[in-house]
């Protein structure tokens, strides 16, 4: 038995309204700071850096798909308007000074367009406001420790917990730090290349042996956030995750003083204070 085109075009509608609601209820349920399966968009943003950047896509999908459509009717036009049989004699126009020179200036508009909040974007990364708490976080093979210089200056790693849910990313010391602060994060490597990520905040940055890289973020949802070393880093790379819970002012000063009995350490280790200058 045959079916027809129109039957055809009815279950393959069918099947691609039931896929994309899979997927937007898959990404309309997904907890915040986690992926979730079927999520086909950026993790819910949790800090200003991320907002900006959740934006920016945004900005270049819709620019992007513009673009493609102009393109893609351009070339209908074409094949439908100048092929042999619609058009059997060709014009024999070799120049066109006003399509010439918009198709030389447009791409450069559009280029300038997109380069200005893409600069603006580099700048609030890369430019570290003054920090309320400084956390060093060095990579190791295959896990973290993570240095709180301005709060005691206690010391403890954050390995893979198997035992943890979401599976993979939970682990049994978490950074722990306040919401609405600006956190200075730095970053290095004991003994390869790891990469310190965790996409809800848009932070990452190379942790690189011999030196000290920085970022920031200042999380503006309490809750529990993950992510990965995001730089092949040797056979546990899948299994070095990064957890960070953002909790209130007072919860985290009850934390600290936990924390400093529980990871007191006898090391003589100095480490930059928020009131420094950045690097």
């Amino acid at each position: 038995m045959t079916m027809s085109m129109g039957r055809v075009g009815r279950h393959l509608l069918g099947l691609a309204v039931a896929g994309l609601t899979l997927a937007t209820s898959g990404a309309a349920f997904a907890e915040l700071g986690q992926p979730a399966a079927w999520e086909w968009t950026l993790q819910q943003s949790a800090s200003p850096v991320m907002d900006n950047i959740v934006w920016f896509h945004n900005f270049l999908f819709v620019l992007i798909t513009l673009i493609t459509l102009f393109v893609l009717a351009l070339l209908v036009i074409v094949v439908m308007k100048f092929n042999a049989k619609a058009n059997p004699v060709p014009s024999r126009t070799t120049h066109n000074t006003l399509i010439e020179v918009a198709w030389t200036l447009v791409p450069v508009l559009i280029l300038v367009g997109i380069s200005v909040p893409s600069f603006r974007l580099l700048f609030l990364e890369l430019d570290v406001p003054k920090a309320d708490i400084t956390i060093k976080a060095t990579g190791k093979q295959w896990y973290w420790s993570y240095a709180y210089p301005d709060n005691g200056k206690f010391e403890f790693d954050s390995l893979m917990a198997a035992d943890k849910q979401p599976r993979l990313l939970g682990v049994d010391n978490e950074m722990v730090v306040p919401v609405n602060k600006v956190i200075r994060v730095q970053v290095t490597g004991a003994d390869v290349i790891h990469a310190f990520a965790l996409p809800a905040f848009g932070v990452k940055i190379d942790a690189i042996p011999g030196r000290l890289n920085e970022t920031w973020f200042k999380a503006t949802k309490v809750g529990m956030f993950y992510g990965q070393c995001s730089e092949l880093c040797g056979k546990d790379h899948a299994f070095m995750p990064i957890a960070i819970r953002v909790v209130e002012d007072k919860e985290f000063a009850s934390w600290v003083e936990t924390a400093k009995k529980k990871y007191a350490s006898g090391g003589t280790s100095s480490y930059a204070s928020a009131a420094g200058p950045t690097q």
